[in-house]
């Protein structure tokens, strides 16, 4: 049980918002720009905290500069339940508009199952290839349910 202290003084139990602000706020904190990320599996625990919150599928890139340093965590696509549409296009677009040297991508399934679908294996390799052409590195990909699952630890990059 959490307690948080009110400004006057006062305690009373944290609320499940309470909880997803915090953590959003410790999440916000580790990425700031120019937080470095020594291996693509330190991010795993951060971006647990960032898709916590959501109920549907969210796919995220985490761009670096050549240094491995964060420049921005966006959010690329929003999807349902079970699937998001992630398009190479808008990721390279992104990548381009970051000037990023290297990407880590995410998403979470909802379901709790931290195991990558066939689905998600496919548009890993179609982001790779498409960011292999602008010589940008796709470092890992990690998927999140209540576990995580490395691409990269994996073998699958």
């Amino acid at each position: 049980m959490l307690f948080i202290k009110e400004t006057n003084g006062q305690y009373r139990i944290a609320s499940k918002d309470d909880v997803i602000f915090e953590a959003t706020h410790i999440y916000n904190s580790y990425f700031a720009k120019g937080a470095e990320i020594s291996k693509p599996a330190d991010s795993a625990d951060y971006l647990k905290l960032k898709l916590a919150q959501y109920e549907h599928e969210v796919f995220i890139c985490l761009f670096l500069d050549n240094q491995n340093r964060v420049i921005s965590c966006d959010e690329i696509s929003h999807g349902t339940i079970d699937s998001a549409s992630v398009y190479p296009r808008e990721v390279v677009k992104a990548t381009l508009r970051h000037n990023a040297n290297a990407v880590i991508f995410a998403h979470n399934h909802p379901s709790g199952i931290a195991v990558p679908s066939n689905a998600d294996k496919m548009i890993t390799l179609k982001l790779k290839d498409a960011l292999n052409t602008i010589d940008v590195r796709v470092l890992d990909h990690i998927v999140i349910g209540d576990g995580t699952y490395s691409f990269a630890e994996h073998g699958l990059l």
